[in-house]
């Protein structure tokens, strides 16, 4: 078996000594960031050395992160370069924006491709996106880590996808679980073959039934657990038990709500506090659920595994790649005074991510409403219109259907 390096297999005893230094550093380097010298004006870094000291350092979540960016863009002063500094500027959905760095693969993603069995004699079709957000980049990153070359195919355009894939000879994929099917059912359409033997996913949920349907087709799928505020926070290996914690995060999982962690075991909210340098995000809520599993996996790695993406922490739900929030379908309402209430619906067709949208109103045209979902969802969705008074009293907006058993 061989690994990205040393750090992966360190021993219980080698992992915590090398934890407490890394924290101590970590706490330092963070508040030379004026956001995050503010939050943590009153800690001696040297008195961070363990996981229960860590955990009693206040909690940043994202609505601090947008307020502060709103306040003093682009990045609310949590990072310790300039905007000048960075060698990409990205811009989520929110909007929350990123840095971003070209040197010593610096979202870490290097590591997920290296346990993916990803090298010098593959070529990725990299079908996330390359603007604005800032996946293309991170899987280009891992790219170089391990030398492999890159097809930047970017999202849409399947029959041209198919098209350069069968031209060029394209070993891997990485993209969202679904896309590869969308390129897969395209090119039994065209009557291509194509030479795909490894999918390297994320940004959505990989159902069992999906990843068996790839597997039939000779095509062995992996997923990542990756943000772009924190990079790579946790990974699958070819033996598929959990996913193994990154070296360069450290993940708590807590009490929704609050940073209290919960016993291993319990699910909870993911709570990461990353190690970069430049962007040192210290105990940051992602929203997310999951869990520690017990043990070390059978590959050898020794970090921490937790069991995946387990849904969120609020309604927040991911489909089609994107989030949607409960303030997205607030504002939907806000603009016809004609629809009390509305339901987002999250579910699956054919193996993709479908989206239903009810809305509480008199009114009997669906059709008035599509660009208004599309506007303030940011997706496509079949609009419903219900009576007034019909939707489940249960303070849901966002209802997510789908099973990740």
């Amino acid at each position: 078996m061989s690994y990205y390096d040393e750090l992966e297999i360190r021993s219980a005893d080698e992992r915590e000594a090398d934890l407490a230094e890394a924290l101590a550093r970590a706490i330092g380097n963070a508040q030379s960031a004026p956001a995050m010298a503010r939050a943590l004006r009153d800690v001696n870094p040297e008195s961070v050395r363990s996981r229960a000291e860590l955990a009693a350092l206040p909690v940043i979540r994202k609505a601090e992160l947008s307020e502060a960016q709103k306040k003093k863009p682009p990045f609310g002063g949590y990072a310790t370069r300039y905007p000048h500094e960075f060698n990409h500027v990205f811009q989520s959905p929110g909007p929350i924006y990123e840095p971003g760095r070209v040197d010593g693969d610096w979202w870490r993603l290097g590591r997920f491709a290296f346990a993916a069995g990803l090298g010098s004699s593959d070529i990725l079709q990299n079908c996330f996106g390359y603007h604005l957000t800032p996946a293309g980049m991170m899987f280009e990153s891992a790219c170089r880590a391990v030398g492999a070359a890159v097809l930047p195919a970017g999202t849409g355009q399947t029959e041209l996808q198919v098209r350069a894939a069968a031209d060029i000879g394209t070993t891997a994929y990485a993209g969202t679980p679904d896309y590869l099917k969308v390129i897969l059912d395209k090119a039994d359409e065209m009557g291509e073959q194509l030479a795909l033997t490894r999918a390297l996913v994320s940004g959505g949920a990989l159902f069992p039934s999906l990843r068996q349907g790839y597997a039939d087709r000779g095509i062995a799928t992996l997923q990542c657990y990756a943000t772009a505020d924190l990079g790579l926070i946790a990974y699958e290996s070819p033996a598929m038990e959990g996913m193994i914690v990154d070296e360069g995060v450290i993940v708590e999982i807590v009490r929704p709500g609050t940073g209290d962690p919960v016993p291993d075991g319990e699910v909870g909210e993911v709570v990461v506090t990353t190690l970069n340098p430049d962007y040192p995000l210290i105990r940051f809520a992602t929203g997310d659920l999951s869990a520690v599993m017990p043990g070390e996996s059978p590959c050898g790695r020794t970090n921490m595994r937790i069991r995946g993406w387990m849904g969120r922490a609020d309604q927040t739900a991911k489909i089609k790649g994107m989030f949607v929030r409960p303030e997205q379908v607030a504002a939907l309402v806000a603009r016809h005074p004609e629809v009390s209430r509305a339901r987002v619906i999250a579910d699956r067709s054919d193996e993709m991510d479908v989206m239903v949208v009810q809305l509480e109103t008199k009114g009997e045209n669906p059709a008035l409403y599509e660009a208004s979902v599309l506007e303030a969802l940011k997706l496509r969705g079949r609009v419903e219109l219900v009576a007034p008074g019909s939707l489940p009293n249960d303070g849901k907006v966002i209802e997510d259907r789908r099973s990740y058993g």
